[in-house]
């Protein structure tokens, strides 16, 4: 069974392992795929129309099944990799242990963002950008300069204590857990760290920016987190919604899974702090 562990307690070998993972997706091709799939999701998802990846009620089953398909390339690189998580509310600075060079490289330089140590740099040679917003081919980070503070765990915890999935309008307006978590109202999680990485991590193509997988892998740990505590608050909306995907409506692009058969993420991993 996968474990997804906390990125801070990775050993030595795992991140090696995870990273060489990574840069053969890179070389093969296969890694540009999700990079496209996810900017077409952001393009596409609109408050007043047709809505799956994002402001809307899938975003946290759609991003689940997107991480399990990045999740089983990596596997078939490497059988022992997992998607490690990243805790953002207790590794808030850019001196963690994340950003150092044996794992996802520092920040980007002030001149142009361009990421300058780590497997992942321009000049490590492994990494063009080539799905990209501008002509800029390498990655960039301005870790901690759009938004100086990521989310704290006093901020996690009021968005865990809403006790309602989700509710109308569904979209970037609605209240309850789903929006708050995204970052659409109130505290601003999911989106927040986006922003505080900066680079392409703030844009449609943030799966160009490793560190997408491991702060999606914490949104996903979040929301197993609120499962856990609100067991009688299910999915939301069940059934008869336009423009957004009920409780048994498969989700594009996949067209196979409804987030009905995505709420319960032991079939597939665990996390390293799941009870017994």
């Amino acid at each position: 069974m996968t474990v997804r562990k906390n990125q801070a307690t990775l050993t030595a070998d795992e991140k090696r392992r995870f990273v060489a993972a990574v840069l053969e997706l890179k070389r093969s091709g296969r890694y540009d795929e999700f990079v496209t799939t996810h900017n077409a999701f952001i393009v596409g998802d609109t408050d007043n129309g047709e809505r799956t990846g994002h402001r809307s009620p899938s975003f946290l089953p759609w991003h689940r099944r997107f991480l399990l398909e990045f999740e089983r390339a990596l596997q078939s690189v490497d059988a022992s990799v997992a998607l490690p998580y990243w805790d953002w509310s207790a590794d808030r600075t850019t001196r963690s242990s994340l950003w150092a060079p044996d794992f996802m490289g520092g920040t980007g330089r002030s001149l142009d963002g361009r990421v300058m140590d780590g497997p992942f740099a321009a000049s490590a040679g492994n990494w063009p950008v080539t799905v990209r917003v501008d002509g800029r081919t390498y990655l960039r980070r301005a870790l901690g300069v759009a938004v100086r503070e990521l989310p704290t765990r006093a901020e996690v915890e009021s968005v865990l204590a809403m006790a309602t999935y989700d509710m109308a309008p569904w979209n970037s307006g609605s209240d309850g857990f789903r929006n708050h978590l995204e970052g659409w109202r109130g505290v601003n999680l999911h989106n927040r760290v986006h922003v505080w990485v900066g680079g392409q991590m703030a844009t449609g193509v943030s799966p160009n920016d490793p560190v997408f997988w491991l702060h999606h892998a914490y949104i996903d740990k979040l929301w197993t987190e609120w499962q856990r505590r609100h067991p009688d608050a299910g999915y939301l909306p069940a059934a008869g919604t336009p423009n957004v995907v009920d409780l048994n409506e498969t989700m594009k692009p996949w067209n196979d899974t409804a987030p009905a058969a995505l709420l319960d993420h032991t079939p597939h991993y665990t996390f390293d702090t799941d009870p017994d």
